[in-house]
């Protein structure tokens, strides 16, 4: 039987599920893919959290060089986050030929062509499936289920904190602050929560499905990034009177050329997407020949995220050559293949004053930009005589849209335009 020794770089709560997958299923994996894989060293300063997981503490250490000298260990998991140290070890741990399996989107989509230069000089493997959506296997499903299709579009709810708040927002009406110190009491948002809520986390994510979709890297000052600390609870009612879901999606395109980017968007209510509550990730694949496939799970936790990791290390271990998904033909995006503007449908709410006249001063304005008008929704003036105006547009330009707004932002009679959010079909 083929016996591989693994060292985990970190055994926090991902690093810990993945202790745990590895060493309670090590007679499983042993009968079910005929490889014995051995957790053979951790690097952890920690001591008391080895104790709580029952790690061997002859294998803890907190020099790398007991990794990398160590012929036995063949693959290195690493779970540190961030970009330092970890980016250090990964290529301390390559160039000594060891295949490495993270979950660090940031550290990945920042530093994704120097790794992958790296890991083919010294014949190691690169692998990553934990760094998108959690446990759920959307990376093999790109990259081994998907080659008989170009992969047109990808829609994803990849943030499980924003989607927890949106959610939360929408189905009890709770403002954006208030929902976002429960997901911090819940654990489900960091004390400093920009990754999440400001969309980053989302963009790095986003740069690692669609550079493997459509198989050219796409770096991540590509991506148009907005995340939900603007959002408010009426726009989220008011989509709903529309037949609309509010979500924080990660979105790109690939048909003439690439456009990826991140922000808030209205769905319909019967898109599959509009369903996925709380906390939980999916995403939305078209491909020219499969069609629409959507695959859902959760998007974090120790065993979620460590059971895509445990997936890799198999994986891994079962190959021959080491494998990095066929990343030679991958090149950066030039300018010429990424769409420089994209198209999109919107809902604008417009705040007004209750004056004669003001809903065709506004409607010009669109109109003068050729921005056409699917729907309105004109609600009664407020006490201060000032009254909110609901458009939704037919598909136009962003450019377009931005010209219009600011246009209307001239009008007199107009206080703000409180809301911007895109629509996707």
């Amino acid at each position: 039987m083929k016996k591989v020794g693994v060292a985990l770089l970190g055994v926090g709560v991902v690093g810990g599920g993945t202790y745990e997958i590895l060493t309670k299923k090590r007679e499983y994996i042993k009968q079910n893919d005929g490889i014995d894989i051995e957790v053979m060293h951790v690097l952890e300063r920690n001591t008391t959290r080895c104790d709580e997981l029952g790690i061997n503490p002859a294998i803890v250490s907190t020099d790398i060089t007991n990794i990398t000298k160590n012929p036995d260990i063949k693959i290195v998991c690493e779970f540190f986050g961030g970009i330092e140290p970890a980016r250090s070890f990964i290529i301390e741990c390559l160039k000594a030929g060891k295949s490495v399996v993270t979950a660090n989107k940031e550290m990945f989509s920042k530093n994704w062509p120097e790794l992958e230069q790296i890991a083919r000089e010294n014949n190691a493997g690169l692998y990553f499936e934990a760094s998108c959506v959690g446990g759920v296997p959307i990376i093999h499903a790109l990259t081994d289920s998907m080659q008989g299709n170009k992969v047109q579009s990808i829609k994803g709810i990849v943030n499980g904190t924003t989607n927890y708040i949106l959610s939360r927002m929408s189905d009890e009406g709770v403002d954006y602050a208030t929902c976002l110190k429960d997901a911090q009491a819940l654990g489900y948002a960091e004390a400093n929560p920009t990754a999440d809520v400001d969309g980053f986390d989302a963009m790095y994510k986003c740069s690692i499905l669609s550079s493997l979709a459509y198989k050219k890297r796409v770096p991540l000052d590509k991506i148009y990034r907005e995340g939900i600390s603007q959002i408010k609870v009426e726009d989220i009612n008011y989509g709903k009177e529309l037949g609309y879901t509010l979500k924080l999606l990660a979105i790109s395109k690939n048909y003439d050329k690439i456009e990826a980017r991140v922000h808030p968007v209205f769905l319909p209510n019967e898109h599959p997407l509009s369903s996925v509550k709380g906390s939980f990730n999916a995403v939305y694949v078209n491909g020219d020949n499969v069609g629409d496939l959507m695959f859902y799970g959760r998007g974090a936790g120790a065993l979620p995220t460590g059971s895509a990791i445990v997936s890799d290390v198999i994986f891994a271990a079962a190959q021959d050559k080491p494998r990095r998904f066929a990343w030679e033909e991958v090149k950066e995006v030039n300018d010429a293949d990424f769409e420089k503007e994209f198209s999109s449908k919107y809902y604008v709410r417009i705040t007004v004053k209750d004056v004669s006249g003001i809903l065709a001063k506004v409607s010009a304005a669109f109109e003068k930009f050729n921005v056409s008008i699917n729907a309105v929704i004109q609600k009664d003036a407020k006490d201060n005589a000032e009254l909110p105006i609901i458009f939704v547009t037919h598909l136009t330009t962003e450019s377009s849209m931005q010209a219009a707004l600011k246009d209307i932002e001239g009008i007199d009679g107009v206080v703000e335009v409180a809301a911007l959010i895109r629509v996707e079909d």
